[in-house]
């Protein structure tokens, strides 16, 4: 009885000692040594495994940048000065990293866009996507029940009282998973220094979009016509700001019909300190509003026609006008 237990023994055991010796051997005839370079720049990289970045994880984006030279930019939470570690790692020089945020691209709260029906499914925005292409009858509008919120994996989103999404901008790092999970398109991701914008994405005539929301874009073109920069096109019958030449005077803001272009900073107006102001008058022939006021040699003031586009900033040869905020404005 004793000897087929022990036979047993003997047996397993030379088995294991010789997988173990196979495996052994294997492991150091095909062993691959790993870039320890990997480690490095994955310790820089944020860690949220968000990804926005397109690859799976942090872990995945730090083997794509060492092995497969991805964009070290393609991760949006990544700080500059990580960035630049990340290239002294690599020994490559990193261009700018801009900043960028997610942007709610709705205007159709509670009140403003009409429902196509009730819907009483989960409160998912692409369960509700699935059934009719949702409820609301923009085809372009927030649905409003929280896919973008429940995503974000920085707590960045809310839903708003008025059943639209809101989003924290201190808190968005702009990785875009928000973006990839909304079946609406109501939310994009722009850089960070984009302060004015069309705050809807609905590429449907006038008349069709007034049917559906008080609120929507209507392709009026005002905003072109009113920008004394030349900065706003039409494309689909949508507004698009070039940010080249967009000097954040806001008239476009003022002009829109539907109030549709929308503001993310706070309204400027330029001030000029007379100490060192000479009276040379190249911010008076700079500014195309007529808001600089004053003769040669004499000081200049700023009239309450100042836009704050900062042309006169700009021009001023001796450091004199300075942009600051309206409500800041010394008495």
């Amino acid at each position: 009885m004793f000897e087929p237990v022990l036979w047993s023994i003997i047996v397993l055991g030379g088995l294991g000692a010789a997988f173990g010796i196979m495996l052994g051997a294997a492991n150091k005839k095909f062993h691959v040594d790993k870039d320890e370079r990997i480690e490095q720049v994955r310790e820089l990289l944020p860690g949220a495994n968000c990804g926005g970045c397109g690859y799976p994880g942090c872990d995945g984006l730090a083997s794509a940048i060492v092995e497969s030279g991805a964009e070290i930019t393609s991760c949006a939470p990544l700080s500059k000065d990580n960035a630049v570690k990340i290239g002294e790692v690599m020994g490559i020089t990193v261009g700018d990293v801009v900043p960028k945020v997610a942007r709610i691209m709705c205007l159709g709260s509670e009140g403003n866009c009409a429902n196509k029906f009730e819907y009483d499914g989960a409160k998912d925005c692409r369960a509700a996507y699935a059934a009719a292409s949702g409820f609301k009858a923009c085809r372009f509008a927030c649905l409003g029940l929280g896919t973008c919120a429940k995503v974000c994996k920085f707590g960045a989103i809310e839903m708003g009282e008025d059943g639209i999404a809101f989003i924290d901008e201190e808190k968005c790092t702009g990785c875009g998973r928000c973006v990839e999970q909304c079946p609406q398109s109501s939310i994009a991701v722009l850089e960070r220094n984009v302060d004015v914008y069309a705050g809807c994405t609905n590429i449907d005539k006038g008349k069709a979009v007034t049917q559906n929301c008080t609120a929507g874009c209507i392709g009026c073109g005002i905003c072109a016509k009113a920008c004394p920069f030349e900065a706003i096109t039409m494309e689909n019958n949508l507004p698009v700001v070039d940010t080249e030449k967009c000097r954040s005077c806001w008239i476009c803001v003022e002009k829109c019909p539907r109030n549709c272009m929308l503001t993310t900073k706070p309204d400027k107006i330029a001030f000029i300190d007379e100490e060192n102001c000479i009276g040379c008058t190249l911010c008076k022939k700079a500014c195309p509003f007529g808001a600089i006021e004053g003769e040669l040699k004499e000081k200049h003031r700023v009239t309450e026609q100042c836009r704050g586009c900062g042309l006169c900033v700009e021009k001023c040869k001796k450091d004199a006008v300075h942009l600051i905020q309206k409500d800041t404005l010394p008495s």
